[in-house]
């Protein structure tokens, strides 16, 4: 084989359609754009717009709602730790945090944390350091030996003054309502 005597696969490479180059080209003239009118326009077009009847957008009915600042967890459940240590890429001495179940190859990537969900059974001990726990995740770990160590969340003075003056709130407006209803 020679220099000379590579090409490419037939059909890998073709050559772009010119358009507006004349009728024989069969797509001349309008460029494929049909006639007038503001889509034949390049820049504007309405998003949405099926001329004048009321798009579909705004027929179907507003539903839930999107929390702004939603936290990604990655879920884990003993199982998955489980078949990780038996196929040796958990280290059991160690304790297990996210950076080891990334390591692992059990999580893609640190999200906001980590949560132990139950399902399955663990039979090695693990020293788990994670966010959340269910209470039949814990219960798998600590019957194996391991333990669970939940990883406390800094909590700003700020945000607990808010908390106490919303609850404060809140109670007075339900104390008339309980009056009312003795009487």
């Amino acid at each position: 084989m020679r220099l000379n005597d590579l090409k490419d696969n037939p059909g890998s490479r073709k050559l772009r359609v010119r358009i507006g180059r004349g009728i024989g080209s069969g797509i001349g003239k309008t460029s494929g754009r049909g006639g007038k009118g503001q889509t034949a326009r390049s820049g504007a077009r309405i998003g949405g717009f099926e001329g004048g009847q009321m798009p579909l957008h705004r027929r179907l009915p507003k539903r839930g709602f999107n929390k702004r600042n939603r936290k990604e967890w990655n879920e884990v459940s003993p199982a998955r730790l489980q078949a990780a240590v038996e196929a040796g890429r958990l280290d059991t001495a160690t304790p297990v945090d996210v950076a080891a179940l990334v390591s692992a190859g059990i999580v893609r990537r640190p999200l906001d944390g980590v949560r132990l969900l139950g399902g399955g059974e663990l039979k090695v001990a693990l020293k788990l350091t994670i966010d959340y726990a269910t209470p039949s995740a814990r219960e798998a770990v600590e019957k194996a030996g391991g333990s669970v160590t939940l990883i406390e969340k800094k909590v700003l003075a700020a945000d607990e003054a808010k908390r106490a003056k919303t609850a404060r709130k809140k109670a007075a407006l339900a104390k008339p309502k309980a009056a009312a209803s003795v009487q």
